[in-house]
């Protein structure tokens, strides 16, 4: 193992993943990939649509299982551990945000940021004072009572942010987080999610067609026939 791999706190070693297509044929979308990201690091990674970057993600998360190669968490491989274990590690270690929030729309934002916190077994009231330091820090403080409904796009994304960082994870994976937002509320967010994440030590992976926000990373690859390499310029000209 390089030194790199063995201070690394996500690492992708050999990654693919196949699925079938409709014709009965194999589609490869990742074909031995490989990723170190280190502890506090920011990578960004571009490509075309259907490229296979939310796939990466899927599988760097735990949320999808490769064809071939692994994934390790803090040198622990996925494929050793049993599903409990794997849900455990996932939910304590890894926090996502995605292009659609997903958040629970008959629950506060308070209530939202709590729910990891709650289910990882912590007390109500602990839960409510990190979701609601965490909602603050978002610039939330005046928005905790409100549900989804109530909030506007940037908003609901902020919550997003602090559901996921609510379990202090090592690593966040972030796709097309600012995706449906307009231009201003996105850079908003790009500066948010940055920001905490580097001031916290977490690492951040990022999926994304926007420029500004890859330029924010410390790290920018792309994805070419199921491979990371060094984008191209006019993959860094989106916007």
């Amino acid at each position: 193992m390089s030194d790199r791999a063995s201070t690394s706190v996500l690492e992708a070693i050999d990654l693919r993943k196949h699925y079938r297509g409709g014709d009965g044929g194999t589609i490869a979308v990742l074909t031995g990939l490989n990723l170190f990201v280190e502890p506090g690091e920011f990578v960004a990674i571009v490509g075309a649509s259907g490229s296979g970057k939310s796939t990466l993600l899927h599988l760097l998360g735990a949320l999808d299982v490769p064809t071939g190669g692994e994934v390790r968490l803090e040198g622990e491989s996925y494929a050793g551990l049993s599903s409990d274990h794997l849900t455990e590690r996932r939910n304590r270690k890894i926090g996502f945000v995605f292009q659609f929030h997903h958040l629970l729309r008959d629950f506060t934002a308070l209530e939202n940021v709590m729910i990891p916190l709650v289910a990882g077994g912590q007390s109500e009231t602990e839960s409510a004072a990190r979701a609601s330091s965490l909602l603050t820090q978002v610039g939330l403080s005046e928005r905790v009572t409100h549900r989804p409904a109530q909030l506007s796009g940037g908003e609901q994304q902020r919550v997003a942010v602090a559901r996921a960082l609510a379990m202090r994870p090592r690593v966040v994976l972030a796709d097309e987080p600012s995706g449906n937002l307009d231009p201003p509320n996105a850079e908003m967010l790009h500066e948010l999610l940055g920001g905490l994440t580097r001031e916290r030590g977490q690492a951040l992976v990022v999926a994304t067609h926007n420029r500004s926000l890859a330029l924010r990373a410390d790290r920018v690859l792309a994805l070419h026939h199921g491979k990371l390499e060094a984008p191209r310029g006019d993959e860094m000209m989106s916007s």
